[in-house]
């Protein structure tokens, strides 16, 4: 497999049966897979959208697992439930919080896989970052999530799991018998930016989105989800199209030659064509702009003229740049430039007239920062001479 090729749902990617039992996992099947679904196994055709309507409610606006406490469905409909279905999320393995509030766990899925997860508490929100793959296919030469071979992709089920998750360890469920708590929301943003591409694992992540931003459920909107790529460019519009979600672009570079070292898919797609597909989608998706992530790696794509290249080449799409301080991992080929240069770049930026905030890292104690991202079960780590030489740089 190369680092061009698509990866898509029918890829690495199990079944919904569970290996257990062979009973099916509710969570992850959208509202026409639910009721297709619950026809299959026996609810009559006639009472299936009422059924559909009233489990949506009590896994994703309840957090409910079990199907004894669905007080509005029979006893023996209940029962029926139990026999052939399930609720299941990710299992925590671990949590690990950082001396700045940020949680990372580690959450097992089918097949013995792990994945992390992050999420991160800022004042008057919270955001939770989710992985879409087991390990990554693109191999991008700052990411310690690059080091680790794609093992597959993660279904619906385990994607919208990790929102339940993280919802679970927040208390973030209303009661049952109560009134929806009337407060902020502690999970109100979710950006897909953990491991994996998520455009390569395209329906997947659809799907899961479809289930956080039904209005009857978790309830989040599509202007509170963030898509990150470094760059697919033909599932770019299809995301405008059937996800219609916040873009953020892994962009990392101004010339063709630096982006083919640190995001080798710009060998497929380059910067032209990238670029190209981003000025259709604001106007495809009513996003108001696209966001430039640009780690900051001294000496590599930190130059002023670095800073003045960028700004020629978004000319003309709503965007904003977020730049990045590069946090360091074991093995790492790079270094983070000195803080007085990012702030120079910064200013050489807004002073063009774009928004250049410079993100503060988070969770860097607990290996939760961007770009740090590697479960635990696929940790056999590259030697920095083996990175370097993939990295072009030895």
């Amino acid at each position: 497999m190369t680092n061009e090729t698509p990866i898509t749902q029918d890829v690495l990617t199990i079944p919904r049966k569970l290996p257990e039992g062979g009973k099916i996992n509710l969570v992850g099947l959208t509202r026409d897979k639910l009721r297709e679904t619950l026809i299959e196994h026996g609810t009559p055709e006639k009472q299936a959208k009422m059924r559909v309507g009233q489990l949506w409610q009590w896994i994703y606006q309840k957090g409910v697992r079990e199907f004894d406490v669905m007080s509005n469905l029979s006893k023996t409909y209940r029962a029926e439930l139990a026999e052939k279905f399930v609720i299941e999320v990710p299992q925590v393995v671990s949590k690990h919080v950082s001396m700045d509030g940020t949680r990372k766990y580690l959450v097992r899925i089918a097949g013995g896989h792990e994945v992390e997860v992050v999420y991160i508490p800022e004042e008057g929100r919270g955001t939770l970052c989710v992985s879409s793959q087991v390990g990554c296919t693109l191999t991008c030469s700052f990411c310690h999530t690059g080091t680790q071979k794609l093992v597959r992709n993660l279904t619906a089920a385990e994607i919208v799991g990790q929102v339940m998750m993280a919802r679970d360890d927040l208390g973030e469920w209303p009661e049952i018998g109560k009134a929806p708590k009337d407060e902020t929301r502690l999970l109100s943003n979710i950006v897909l930016m953990g491991m994996g591409e998520p455009l390569y694992n395209f329906d997947n992540v659809r799907d899961a989105m479809k289930i956080v931003m039904d209005n009857e459920g978790i309830s989040l909107s599509r202007r509170r989800i963030t898509l990150s790529t470094s760059g697919v460019v033909p599932e770019i519009a299809k995301t405008a199209e059937e996800i219609g979600c916040l873009l953020a672009i892994s962009f990392h570079a101004t010339t063709d030659e630096v982006r083919d070292k640190l995001v080798p898919i710009n060998k497929r797609w380059n910067i032209e064509e990238l670029l190209q597909a981003l000025r259709d989608y604001p106007r495809l998706s009513n996003s108001e702009r696209i966001t430039f992530e640009y780690v900051m790696l001294k000496d590599v794509n930190d130059s002023d003229a670095d800073a003045r290249r960028l700004v020629k080449l978004i000319s003309g799409i709503p965007a904003k740049i977020n730049l990045i301080p590069f946090n360091e991992w074991p093995g790492s080929p790079y270094e983070r430039s000195d803080w007085e240069r990012i702030e120079t770049f910064a200013d050489i930026i807004h002073k063009a007239g774009y928004a250049s905030p410079i993100r503060t890292p988070r969770g860097e104690d607990i290996m939760a920062a961007c770009g740090q991202l590697k479960s635990a079960t696929e940790r056999a780590r590259k030697s920095r001479k083996q990175i370097e030489a993939e990295a072009g740089l030895s």
